[in-house]
């Protein structure tokens, strides 16, 4: 067991995201008791010392006989937590102080060293946009934050894509996201808000009516404000899962409200091969849709039922050869690294298989056991692999990639994901969606529809991002609809 006591910080559970990080498989308990009482193999303490005019805060890991200490002397004195930039930098050298210490103490680096938040691009862009040199970026990255070169380079790959694609907008698009909360299934690793299409179909109606009823003020809005919408991406759930009748009347409603007369992309998740038949792709193929996902996640016929999905890696590739004979020309399939029961020789069937498939882009998400999961309530009936084992998965993804003519485009991170990685979009030259990268660097406004959708507004020049809330609830969104529609009026 690990006690841990950071005294005098209020940023206690942002170090702790870290500190898990060494200690994967420990219990840890929080503690404000003093260093003495506590009676603990493991011991991780924090104090804020001053003597006459000098100050500082003293890191000290205490294990069975042994103990390591990290001082960060506090030139400035004791940081004014009220100022922004002051309480960044402070917390930024309280988990570089904890990263030294715990690195040398247990030997053990971590890939993306102090970076625990989702989109760890923005320091990149940052440094980017004061004009700082690749190498100077690259030796902040790996001297300042800890980061393996591996993952320097690849940030800033990412990050250097990521601009060009930032600098072709225009100050007055938008990016709508439309939100399709229902699945035929849920899978074990899911955490989305996703309801089962059978159990729900009574309200699929009413559901899709009041979408359009939302979407509806949605283009009056943006009308009303001089917007343009650059991207549209309909997510989920699986909005493939809708009969071909409702995905007609939905896509026919987009087209309607929202004007696409400046749209660069729009993007239609197909999701799962088991809610795609040609009837739906043609209603698709003659919509203004011009991405699609069809997501195998695994090819592996065992690991697919252990997820609970309800068809074959046969079911994904006819899938996917109907959406090419019928004239898609932008597929994006999505793998995931580490499930349940699978080693690298069966990730690398996978990757094999959609090599053969061939499509333009292909998103590698590393597995998380993320909270809402029936894998996080279950964790103990199933066999993960290690992180070395997760670790050469992602090199190997990378590699395959590579092979397809792909690079790398757009990252975000998670907690709790194995071998502490990463999720990593790549593509052929010309296939970046705008839309991800847009929601990961959170430069552009996302006006969002549905139940469970987030709407945030962008403030660039001050910094500064506001979010509206729609609720989860089908049920719910359905009868407050209009509250929903008032939110995001408040919010411009």
């Amino acid at each position: 067991m690990l006690y841990v006591r950071l005294c005098m910080l209020d940023f206690e559970s942002e170090l702790l995201d870290l500190i898990k990080l060494f200690f994967k498989d420990e219990e840890i308990v929080t503690s404000n008791d003093d260093f003495t009482q506590i009676s603990a193999e493991k011991l991780l303490s924090g104090d804020l010392y001053i003597v006459e005019k000098t100050c500082s805060y003293r890191i000290g890991y205490a294990y069975g006989s042994g103990k390591t200490e990290y001082i960060l002397p506090l030139s400035g004195g004791i940081p004014d937590r009220t100022q922004i930039s002051e309480r960044k930098t402070f917390k930024r050298e309280i988990k570089r102080g904890i990263y030294s210490l715990l690195s040398k103490a247990l030997g053990k680096k971590l890939p993306w060293g102090i970076l625990t938040g989702i989109r760890p691009g923005k320091i990149v862009h940052e440094l980017m946009g004061k004009s700082v040199p690749g190498y100077e970026i690259d030796k902040v990255l790996k001297d300042y934050y800890f980061l393996s070169a591996e993952k320097a380079e690849l940030l800033y790959e990412v990050a250097a894509i990521e601009k060009s694609l930032l600098g072709s907008g225009s100050p007055d698009f938008v990016s709508i996201y439309i939100g399709i909360p229902f699945c035929l299934s849920r899978c074990l690793y899911c955490s989305f808000t996703s309801y089962s299409i059978h159990q729900y179909s009574g309200l699929v109606g009413k559901y899709i009516e009041a979408l359009k009823y939302e979407l509806a003020s949605i283009g009056e809005m943006i009308r009303a404000r001089g917007m343009k919408a650059q991207s549209i991406y309909i997510g989920g759930g699986t909005p493939t899962s809708l009969s071909a009748a409702y995905l007609k009347d939905l896509l026919a409603s987009v087209e309607g409200y929202i004007s696409l007369s400046r749209l660069h992309e729009y993007t239609l998740e197909a999701g799962r091969p088991d809610s795609i038949d040609a009837a739906k792709l043609d209603v698709i193929k003659n919509s203004a849709v011009d991405r699609i996902s069809i997501n195998p996640q695994t090819m592996n016929d065992e690991t697919l039922k252990l997820i609970g999905r309800n068809h074959t890696s046969k079911d994904l590739t006819d899938a996917y050869r109907l959406a090419r004979n019928m004239g898609f020309n932008n597929i994006n399939m999505d793998v995931i690294v580490g499930l349940p029961g699978e080693n690298v020789r069966m990730f690398e069937d996978t990757l094999k298989k959609i090599r053969e498939m061939d499509p333009e882009s292909m998103t590698v998400h590393t597995l998380a056991l993320k909270r809402a999961s029936r894998l996080k309530a279950e964790r103990a009936e199933y066999s993960l692999v290690s992180e070395l084992e997760a670790v050469e998965m992602i090199n190997m993804a990378r590699g395959y990639a590579d092979l397809m003519g792909m690079h790398p485009y757009y990252l975000y991170r998670q907690k709790n994901m194995l071998g502490d990685l990463e999720n990593t979009g790549y593509c052929k030259p010309g296939c970046e969606s705008i839309y991800n990268v847009q929601i990961m660097e959170e430069k552009q406004s996302v006006i969002a529809a549905g139940a469970g959708a987030i709407t945030k507004v962008v403030y660039p020049e001050e910094n500064r991002i506001e979010r509206a809330f729609n609720v989860k609830g089908v049920e719910e969104y359905i009868a407050r609809i209009d509250e929903m529609i008032y939110r995001k009026k408040r919010l411009f």
